[in-house]
């Protein structure tokens, strides 16, 4: 990945590359997604099963999305009944620190205002 620019000296920058990774990173369920196949391939509906809440029409259009900016491939499997497997691309890896660090502040957070909770 090229980083040509210093995120600290140039605020306008950062802004546009955050404005560009949520474009593509956009709504509730492409982070989930890829945090799953950062781990393991999975079929359709295995994602479906582990993704709660998310119905088939959503993720579909999501894997597709996720496809079309390179960050997952499908494969077609080469079994009876044929069956589709999806797994995160070499490029995709890139993003399993950004849904490590995500998760870890999401757990953090948590547990910060459930013992606020506590508190009052």
């Amino acid at each position: 990945m090229e980083q040509n620019f210093d995120p600290i000296k140039d605020c306008s920058h950062k802004i546009l590359a955050i404005s560009d990774t949520m474009d593509i990173l956009n709504g509730k369920w492409k982070m989930s997604i890829i945090a799953c196949l950062c781990y393991k391939p999975m079929r359709y509906s295995e994602l479906l099963k582990e993704v709660k809440g998310i119905s088939g029409k959503v993720l579909s259009r999501e894997l597709k999305d996720l496809e079309i900016n390179e960050l997952i491939e499908r494969i077609v499997l080469s079994t009876a009944p044929v069956a589709v497997e999806y797994r995160i691309t070499q490029y995709g890896e890139s993003l399993k620190e950004l849904t490590n660090t995500i998760a870890e502040w999401g757990f953090i957070h948590r547990q910060r205002i459930i013992s606020g909770m506590k508190k009052e």
